[in-house]
Protein backbone atom coordinates (compact mmCIF):
# COMPACT_ATOMS: atom_id res chain seq x y z
CA UNK A 1 0.00 0.00 0.00
CA UNK A 2 1.40 3.23 -1.17
CA UNK A 3 1.73 6.15 1.59
CA UNK A 4 -1.23 8.43 -0.16
CA UNK A 5 -3.47 5.28 0.15
CA UNK A 6 -2.84 4.88 3.77
CA UNK A 7 -3.62 8.05 4.64
CA UNK A 8 -6.49 8.16 3.04
CA UNK A 9 -7.42 4.72 4.66
CA UNK A 10 -6.63 5.97 8.06
CA UNK A 11 -8.50 9.60 7.36
CA UNK A 12 -11.62 7.27 6.38
CA UNK A 13 -11.24 4.98 9.11
CA UNK A 14 -10.98 8.01 11.77
CA UNK A 15 -13.65 9.63 10.69
CA UNK A 16 -16.37 6.77 10.89
CA UNK A 17 -15.01 6.30 14.56
CA UNK A 18 -15.55 10.34 14.79
CA UNK A 19 -19.52 9.85 13.63
CA UNK A 20 -19.71 6.94 15.87
CA UNK A 21 -19.09 8.98 18.67
CA UNK A 22 -20.81 11.74 17.75
CA UNK A 23 -23.77 9.44 17.15
CA UNK A 24 -23.35 8.39 21.21
CA UNK A 25 -23.49 11.63 21.72
CA UNK A 26 -26.55 12.36 20.44
CA UNK A 27 -28.47 9.48 21.60
CA UNK A 28 -26.64 9.47 24.86
CA UNK A 29 -26.06 5.80 24.30
CA UNK A 30 -24.54 3.99 27.45
CA UNK A 31 -21.35 1.90 27.24
CA UNK A 32 -20.19 -0.14 29.77
CA UNK A 33 -16.79 -2.27 30.19
CA UNK A 34 -17.45 -4.80 32.80
CA UNK A 35 -18.24 -2.77 35.83
CA UNK A 36 -17.45 0.27 35.32
CA UNK A 37 -19.76 2.52 32.55
CA UNK A 38 -17.75 5.01 30.27
CA UNK A 39 -19.55 8.85 30.57
CA UNK A 40 -20.75 10.38 27.63
CA UNK A 41 -18.70 13.75 27.52
CA UNK A 42 -15.79 10.95 26.51
CA UNK A 43 -17.31 10.68 23.25
CA UNK A 44 -17.14 14.29 22.94
CA UNK A 45 -13.32 13.94 23.21
CA UNK A 46 -13.42 11.45 20.97
CA UNK A 47 -14.85 13.14 18.20
CA UNK A 48 -12.44 16.51 18.43
CA UNK A 49 -9.34 13.69 18.33
CA UNK A 50 -10.99 11.52 15.53
CA UNK A 51 -12.48 14.95 14.01
CA UNK A 52 -9.02 16.30 13.98
CA UNK A 53 -7.08 13.17 12.70
CA UNK A 54 -9.73 12.62 10.01
CA UNK A 55 -8.78 16.44 8.93
CA UNK A 56 -5.02 16.07 9.03
CA UNK A 57 -5.12 12.77 6.72
CA UNK A 58 -7.29 14.79 4.03
CA UNK A 59 -4.45 17.85 4.19
CA UNK A 60 -1.77 15.16 4.09
CA UNK A 61 -3.18 13.75 1.64
CA UNK A 62 -3.47 16.54 -1.04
Amino acid sequence: MKQKEYIIFSGVIFGLVAVLHLLRLVYAMPVTIGEWEIPVWASAVGVIVAGFLTWKAKQLSR
